[in-house]
């Protein structure tokens, strides 16, 4: 039998069969096979070269010659013959599937902010963006700031860009293309276990991470404790950042424990004072001391370092009373008289003393 000629179109004609045409939006295999500042280029074998730029590789994706990677077409031919693919596209669709997956299991994962704003943090999980709220930062991590100061509470932020942090996914949309992460949640099944251990009385540690009008805030293990002005000293406080810094350590009672947040005490670590000092004043003695507020119903007077007292508006006699201001000024030191020592209610009632 003679045997069949094949010719050149032939071979031709079979070749282009096993090649399939590129179509936009399908996947595509290759091979790197060059890396550029602007570029990345992918050999897909008889399907010819794919040309993927720079944005289109995906913010946290390191790529070496060699490496197998899977892209998504974007345009089948370019002017100059390749086609125009992007691995992040390619990325970001498995990416949902696999947000799908973590979210229905209540997975934790870790994530590595590329950016922040002073809203929160900038994501990218598996090719996908996602945001991370302040509100949803751990109480390590929250920017606790006085005066709801932006620019101190960006400059924070910034400080946990390229920091890994885990976290849950709290909502995710993918025909809206939203993804929202929570550290907090993340933390919650820890916590739990944290809180159980302690109780109130309990002495512990933590670090000031927020200084502000009404106290100073503390992490406790991961647990956002906070240290009302009332409970920093026994001595009068008028600013928190006068004992605590940010960053500093701190040592601190328990006083309560709430759902999420422990109630603190730093002077309840040491003696009260005021519980040797009043031992000095009886009633009827002569005392002298400092007038350090001036109010509508009487003036309050400095005894000593850690006792005040107060003299009622009735106690002022002559021509002043019923009005403190004509009778007294701040800062100046006056003679009283002691009415009542209360040491149960932690107060001392004085009488204005007459000039003999």
């Amino acid at each position: 039998m003679a045997k069949a000629t094949i010719t050149m179109d032939d071979l031709l004609s079979g070749a282009e069969a096993d090649v399939k045409q590129l179509i936009a939006g399908e996947p595509v295999s290759g091979t790197v096979l060059s890396v550029r500042k602007h570029e990345v280029l992918i050999d897909l074998g008889p399907r010819g070269i794919g040309y993927v730029p720079r944005r289109e590789v995906g913010f946290s994706r390191q790529l070496a010659v060699g490496d197998e990677v899977t892209a998504s077409v974007v345009d089948a031919e370019l002017d100059n013959g390749y086609s125009l693919l992007s691995l992040r596209k390619a990325a970001k669709d498995r990416g949902w599937d696999e947000v799908a997956g973590k979210m229905e299991e209540g997975e934790i994962i870790e994530v590595t902010p590329y950016d922040a704003n002073r809203g929160g943090l900038l994501v990218e999980y598996e090719g996908v963006r996602g945001f991370l709220p302040v509100s949803q930062l751990s109480a390590e991590h929250y920017p606790r700031v006085g005066g709801n100061d932006k620019d101190e509470i960006l400059h924070r932020l910034n400080n946990l860009v390229g920091k890994a942090l885990k976290v849950c996914i709290l909502d995710a949309d993918r025909k809206t293309n939203k993804l929202i992460f929570s550290e907090k949640e993340a933390a919650k099944e820890t916590l739990a276990a944290r809180f159980e251990k302690m109780k109130v009385g309990d002495s512990v540690s933590g670090i000031a991470t927020g200084v502000v009008d009404f106290g100073i805030f503390v992490n406790v293990e991961g647990i956002e404790g906070l240290i009302h002005i009332s409970e920093i000293s026994w001595e009068r406080v008028n600013n928190p950042g006068d004992y605590v810094k940010v960053g500093q350590a701190v040592e601190a009672k328990i006083i309560a424990i709430d759902k999420d947040r422990l109630s603190l005490s730093m002077k309840q670590l040491t003696e009260d004072p005021w519980l040797s000092e009043v031992a000095q004043f009886n009633t009827g003695d002569t005392v002298d001391g400092t007038v350090t507020r001036i109010t509508p119903f009487g003036a309050f007077v400095q005894l000593s370092p850690s006792v005040e007292a107060l003299v009622h508006v009735s106690e002022l006699g002559g021509s002043g009373a019923g009005d403190p201001e004509k009778v007294f000024t701040l800062n100046e030191r006056k003679t009283f008289k002691v009415l009542e020592v209360d040491k149960d209610n932690r107060k001392i009632s004085l009488s204005l003393a007459e000039k003999k």
